[in-house]
């Protein structure tokens, strides 16, 4: 990723990927809610070396979320023939 020109930006989406990261360590969800919020996360932390602003953004409303107690439901439990 380059940071010519951003490195504030660079630093503080950093900053708060690690805080969102501990967040949702400690939150208290069921871990399949747990585990759907990492994958988003790291949706995040991808999207962050092409598009740092858009990953900044998606960051920002995805700590919302979480901090307004909104986060996605546990998914729906396999069903027992294996189908979705």
């Amino acid at each position: 990723m380059e940071r010519d020109g951003q490195p504030e930006l660079y630093d503080l989406v950093a900053a708060r990927l690690k805080e969102a990261h501990r967040a949702v360590r400690t939150a208290q969800v069921p871990e399949p809610v747990r585990q759907a919020l990492t994958r988003k996360l790291l949706v995040i932390t991808a999207a962050a070396k092409q598009d740092l602003s858009g990953a900044a953004r998606r960051l920002e409303r995805l700590i919302a979320d979480v901090d307004a107690g909104r986060v996605p439901p546990d998914p729906p439990a396999p069903r027992r023939d294996g189908t979705a």
